[in-house]
């Protein structure tokens, strides 16, 4: 079957082909009863039950094709998204400077994405690193020197920041006519190496539980941004209708993710005292029981404090406390 003929009609959702992302953004997906099947070494995939065609990206790539409306959504980290951004405002600059214009016919700026929601993985930092054993103790300390990275953009504002701040500049520190001092060298992987092979003086790149820094012999000096996967949007969408429809999808599913329901029995005059334990996402649903003097209560909690509200309810006389996992939910527009 030829998948790129039976692409019209859909829409584009992209999804990290590989990497940290890809397992963590497939149980999304499933949890939002978004069916699919991938072949081998094929790179879309149809659902089966929306129009809707999966294209696996690089994570790096996906804001440039979500960011210029080749895709409709994407998952992608906040790295990347700012990383895209960064570069789509510099070239922003650069028309801007030339007497062109950065506008469509519609007054929109051209380019960029949209975040619709963090959706809680994925979790890293993009820092400043150097050797344990060197001579750099401050980001300050790297003006002038080189600087691996795969973050070019990002890196570059940073330092141009860095270096305007340095010398007192008033005006803007991202003026593209200020050349920078400081060399960044664009490396696309085993940026950690890049120090001991003497490459560059430090670098910046992810960090999530910081193991691989270590063995590399080197440090986090400052974060330039914290990151977590996100779910983004073009600005023109082929089908909004259907992006709002899985976007309420995935937010149902992250909301099951992070609550539980409580259910208890309690008496009619320690509502005040457990509803303020459990006063649930809106309020909790009351309904009185047979037995006069009690009330059934249920509600939502967050799935991280469930241990500490049961102890409270039990403490104020709540009895029966049951506690149950939410397969999903919808929680309105998100």
């Amino acid at each position: 079957m030829d998948l790129v003929n039976h692409l019209e009609g859909r829409l584009l959702f992209a999804v990290p082909k590989k990497g940290r992302l890809l397992q963590a953004a497939l149980n999304l997906l499933e949890g939002a009863d978004i069916q699919f099947r991938r072949e081998n070494r094929l790179d879309i995939a149809l659902c089966k039950n929306l129009p809707v065609a999966l294209i696996f990206l690089p994570a790096a790539d996906i804001p440039t094709f979500v960011g210029e409306g080749r895709v409709s959504l994407g998952i992608t980290g906040r790295d990347t998204v700012a990383e895209h951004a960064t570069l789509v405002e510099a070239a922003r600059r650069a028309h801007r400077e030339s007497g062109k214009s950065t506008l469509t016919e519609d007054g929109e700026e051209v380019g960029g994405c949209q975040e619709i929601m963090d959706l809680g993985f994925g979790s890293c930092k993009l820092q400043v690193q150097v050797p344990v054993k060197g001579p750099y103790q401050s980001p300050n300390d790297l003006i002038g020197k080189n600087i691996g990275t795969s973050f070019v953009h990002l890196a570059e504002d940073y330092f141009a920041k860095l270096e305007a701040e340095q010398s007192g500049a008033n005006g803007s520190s991202s003026d593209s006519s200020r050349k920078l001092k400081t060399k960044i060298i664009e490396l696309s992987g085993s940026v950690e190496a890049a120090c001991a092979l003497g490459v560059a003086d430090g670098i910046v790149d992810l960090v999530e539980s910081g193991e691989t820094m270590k063995a590399a012999g080197l440090q986090a000096i400052d974060t330039v941004i914290s990151s977590t996967a996100v779910l983004i949007k073009s600005k023109h969408p082929t089908n909004p209708s259907m992006v709002d429809l899985i976007a309420s999808r995935i937010l149902g599913v992250i909301t099951a993710q992070k609550y539980v329901l409580c259910q208890y029995n309690v008496k009619r005059d320690a509502l005040p005292r457990v509803t303020n334990i459990t006063p649930g996402k809106r309020a909790p649903t009351i309904n009185a029981l047979e037995e006069a003097g009690w009330v059934a209560i249920s509600v939502m909690v967050e799935k991280k404090k469930i241990a500490t509200v049961m102890d409270e309810l039990t403490a104020v006389g709540a009895t029966d406390i049951l506690v149950l996992i939410i397969a999903n939910t919808r929680t309105g527009a998100p």
